[in-house]
């Protein structure tokens, strides 16, 4: 459903308030502009409210779960505090756990080594490599990308149709894309999964921060997140789900924390009980801040109301896309459509640009920040580009000089933080660049396109 700007109670939906969202930047032609923070899809702004509720606790610090005095409890039940707000958050099942990790890759790589021996593995080509790659110990099956959402169902059922039954098996499956922003049929899938005795864990690192997540809706087994595209800042990430493989895994580290129980043997050797809770998987000082920030995020985002996110961010990229659309050069990657739903990340090539050529452009001339290169997806970017799936290629720009054709991609993203002046700046950013030409002369440098500012 469209949603237009008069449609929009722009008193109801404005943006929420983040940090760095009045830093001004040097523009290489002369002068300053607010920064456009437009890589939301890679680090989204601490929320103003999130870095205000960690600067109140922040003179509270203590040890977690070791120490007997006031800051320790204070900050052992704000820790414990924060499992639960996000366990609401996910609206998770009783009996999950809530482990705080570093990261969706931290997360992923620690189900990955929960999993029973012999687990059969299943995921798409067109993941983030952060649910690509840690199945390294694992039989893994790479499902070719879809071209619809019910494209995607049938090649997973056909997958899973024609594996051992017997066996324990997992999908795993991105909730929104990292590179065209598109939604994945998680619900579906997940139905899939299960009818053939199959588990499916959801990296909803892109989903989360714009939609409602819910464990039991969705009727997924985990969910992995990262607090930093969740408008929180530190290193901070979640794995939500069942406890039956946690629990019977070794611990992802071993150390206090993790351990229930340490005794020496008449041997000489060394006897321990680990946890069986969440703390198995947590060894050593948690990240106490880390994850208070993502628990006040959750909450910040519940309180402002999806619903109205939601909207304010449909309207945000229709403008992006109608505008983008009035540029002949400019191409938008897809993979389901124009009519597909998406959250607020959109890729595209412009045609006789290089495209960390344009990103740089863009940041040097416009103060806008956007991201190029393969975006840490490189099959799905190649096979949407029309290369070989197999092709290598670098994480950022590869090694091409202004002007020269390379393998990449632009990547705009934005979300519950974005005024409107920031899109509005980037497409017309994206028209002058495209009928002008860039104002500034550019060259390549540790393989990044950057102004010349040798003259």
């Amino acid at each position: 459903m469209s949603v237009s700007s008069a449609a929009l109670d722009q008193s109801i939906c404005a943006p929420l308030p983040v940090l760095g969202r009045d830093v001004t930047v040097p523009l290489v032609t002369g002068g300053e502009v607010t920064y456009a923070a437009l890589d939301y899809a890679a680090s989204a702004p601490a929320l103003q409210r999130v870095w205000d509720d960690v600067a109140a606790y922040a003179p509270y610090y203590g040890s977690v779960h070791r120490g007997a005095g006031y800051l320790s409890q204070l900050s052992t039940d704000l820790f414990e505090n924060a499992r639960r707000t996000v366990a609401e958050f996910l609206d998770c099942r009783d009996g999950d756990q809530v482990v705080f990790t570093r990261s969706t890759t931290d997360s992923l790589n620690l189900l990955a080594a929960a999993l029973p021996a012999d687990c059969q593995v299943f995921v798409f080509e067109t993941e983030h490599h952060a649910s690509l790659l840690p199945w390294t110990n694992a039989q893994v099956t790479y499902l070719n990308a879809p071209r619809t959402p019910s494209q995607a169902v049938e090649t997973l059922e056909r997958a899973l149709a024609d594996r051992d039954p017997y066996g324990p098996a997992l999908v795993c499956v991105t909730g929104a894309s990292n590179v065209t922003g598109e939604l994945w049929p998680v619900r579906e899938l997940a139905a899939a999964a299960h009818a053939h005795g199959a588990r499916i864990v959801l990296d909803a690192a892109q989903l989360a921060p714009h939609h409602p997540v819910s464990v039991q809706d969705l009727d997924v087994d985990w969910v992995a997140f990262s607090g930093h595209k969740l408008y929180a800042p530190f290193g901070s990430g979640v794995l939500a789900g069942r406890a039956d493989w946690l629990r019977a895994a070794e611990p992802y580290l071993a150390g206090g924390g993790a351990s229930r129980k340490v005794s020496r043997r008449e041997d000489g050797g060394v006897d321990v009980e680990w946890h069986e809770s969440a703390a198995r998987h947590e060894a050593g000082s948690p990240n106490v801040i880390g994850a208070y920030s993502i628990a006040s995020a959750c909450k910040a985002l519940t309180e402002a109301g999806f619903d109205t996110l939601v909207a304010r961010e449909q309207y945000l990229i229709e403008k992006v896309r109608a505008g983008l659309a009035e540029v002949p050069e400019v191409r938008i990657l897809s993979l389901f459509g124009d009519d597909a739903p998406r959250v607020g990340v959109i890729s595209f090539v412009v045609d006789g640009w290089n495209s960390s050529h344009f990103a740089a452009a863009l940041s040097a001339e416009y103060g806008i920040g956007v991201r190029d290169g393969l975006f840490c997806a490189h099959p799905l970017v190649r096979t949407l580009l029309g290369s070989a799936p197999q092709t290598q290629g670098e994480c950022g720009a590869p090694e091409a000089a202004p002007g020269e054709k390379s393998l990449n991609a632009i990547r705009v993203s934005f979300g519950a933080g974005t005024p409107d002046e920031h899109v509005e700046r980037f497409v017309n950013a994206v028209k002058e660049l495209v009928t002008v030409g860039a104002q500034w002369n550019y060259r390549t440098e540790d393989g990044r396109c950057v102004p010349d500012t040798s003259a």
